[in-house]
């Protein structure tokens, strides 16, 4: 019976181990989550200025046109 409490305790200790290793892997898999969604939105709003700028230049002077001091 010994045997058997000590391949019980064993299991114990290996799930344990486990449980533990799964609720680390949980609280990095949020983290790198949470970052993903943070350099998405910092994406976004940085496409929404490109895409400002190249309006503005596109609206600007042409290019075959001389400056005003010429």
């Amino acid at each position: 019976m010994s045997d058997m409490n000590n391949e019980l305790i064993e299991l114990q200790t290996q799930l344990a181990f486990q449980e533990h290793t799964v609720a680390e892997l949980n609280s990095v898999i949020i983290s790198q989550q949470k970052q993903l969604d943070r350099l998405q939105l910092e994406m976004h709003l940085l496409k929404e200025k490109l895409s400002a700028l190249e309006d503005k230049v596109e609206v600007g002077p042409m290019q075959d046109e001389k400056p005003p001091h010429y």
